[in-house]
């Protein structure tokens, strides 16, 4: 189905530039981001300073090392502009993601910022067969999560006509598809099957319409899911990986012409592999958590920062940046549910704070159709034998989606009714893989 792939023209330099020249302004680049994040970031001087590093201490690449990492709690911790290298009248957008104590973390953006993600959207729209001549429907949620402006704002630095359709609304979806007749979608891929159920409940075959290329991320997929995509869709489905304290969509995304894992832009994000347990670096190639450092944020530079994804580094193909290939996993207990992050924590602390409810709870996840569903088991308290269950169910359901923002099936049985284990226990059953 290639037949859109992109003209080397059309190119930026760096692209195809030679390893050493990338090297070269990974190096000044990097040199900024760590002196930058020092003198401004008071949480993360505090752990270089703690580690006795300093930004003179970077003289090459592999200095990164000494450097201590960044994590997700540290943004927590610093709640809810802590971690901002600029000051807040500089700040032109925030953006947010869930955590584990119901405070989202944030992450802020001065206009260069803005202005960089839009570039490297744009590349990644590109690099899958998108140009300016394009109608880009952009099927991402809008607001704080990062996923529906990021493309937005890509498509239309690209020079394409953007449609700012957002989530949900599936018959609408499919509406505008015909109507409007675009010729790229950005939507997770497990919408994206909805999408076609949809089509065809409507007596339309989707792989007739419009669309040439879809653009997938937000979620864990593999080839088995990209094969059924473009059989059914009759379009080119390409990978574009991205969290939104590194940026944003657009880290990382498929080259058309290969499909082979996303290239990372690595003008602008320096990746490295590490062992999970251990925290020491590891070869490109081996399998280990993935770990970023931005290169050219100005609001939230992040200083190796570790995303839990578990994959490894691949040489470039299409492009002379490395790639990553499939995320197989996390080093956490994070699970990633139509787009959303979810943490057992999360769920817990809804539990906890339902009267009526013990803290006994499953998590178990299946695949149903193309879509993810999320049944929690818990258990009623030993206190309110006699509470009426549908009540308890009505509160803990609404207080999921209110406070983690996806919809759960909820079981309440009686005490004792969720299974025990005599070691850690089996909070999570993911039976999706």
């Amino acid at each position: 189905m290639v037949n859109r792939v992109p003209n080397p023209d059309d190119l930026e330099p760096i692209e195809m530039a030679s390893i050493d020249e990338l090297r070269s302004m990974q190096l000044a680049r990097l040199k900024w981001s760590i002196g930058h994040t020092y003198e401004n970031v008071a949480p993360y001087r505090v752990k270089c300073d703690a580690a006795g590093v300093t930004p003179a201490d970077l003289n090459s690449l592999e200095d990164l090392s000494k450097f201590p990492f960044t994590v997700k709690d540290d943004l927590r911790q610093a709640y809810p502009f802590g971690m901002f290298a600029v000051p807040q009248r500089e700040v032109v957008r925030v953006h947010a993601s869930s955590g584990t104590t119901g405070k989202p973390t944030v992450v802020g953006y001065t206009q260069n910022d803005i202005d960089t993600w839009a570039t490297v959207v744009a590349r990644s729209i590109r690099a899958s067969g998108g140009g300016p001549d394009d109608k880009v429907h952009v099927a991402y949620g809008y607001g704080l999560f990062t996923g529906g402006l990021g493309a937005h704002y890509g498509a239309e630095k690209l020079g394409a006509m953007v449609i700012p359709m957002s989530g949900g609304q599936t018959p609408k979806q499919v509406q505008l598809i015909q109507d409007f007749e675009p010729d790229i979608i950005m939507v997770t891929p497990s919408y994206m099957l909805n999408i076609a159920d949809e089509f065809e409940r409507q007596g339309l075959d989707p792989a007739k319409c419009s669309l040439k290329v879809g653009i997938f991320g937000a979620e864990p997929w593999g080839d088995a899911m990209r094969k059924e995509i473009e059989e059914r869709c009759g379009l080119d489905a390409v990978d574009i990986y991205g969290l939104s304290e590194v940026m944003g969509p657009g880290v990382a995304n498929e080259c058309i012409e290969t499909k082979d894992g996303p290239t990372i832009w690595e003008d602008h994000f320096y990746p490295e592999i590490i062992n999970p347990e251990t925290g020491e670096s590891v070869p490109d190639g081996e399998m280990g958590e993935l770990v970023f450092t931005s290169l050219t944020k100005e609001a939230l530079p992040v200083i190796r920062y570790r995303t839990r994804d578990l994959t490894r580094l691949l040489p470039g193909t299409a492009r002379t940046m490395r790639r990553m290939d499939k995320i197989t996993g996390r080093s956490d207990d994070m699970l990633i549910i139509r787009g959303v992050n979810v943490f057992p924590t999360q769920i817990e602390e809804r539990v906890l704070a339902v009267s009526g409810l013990a803290p006994h709870y499953q998590i178990r996840v299946v695949r149903d159709g193309q879509l993810d569903v999320m049944t929690v088991q818990v258990e009623k308290s030993a206190d309110a034998i006699d509470a009426d269950s549908n009540v308890l169910v009505s509160e803990l359901k609404k207080g999921i989606k209110d406070y983690v923002g996806v919809s759960a099936t909820i079981e309440v049985c009686e005490p004792g009714g969720v299974a025990r284990s005599e070691g850690k226990a089996v909070r999570v059953i993911d039976e999706r893989k």
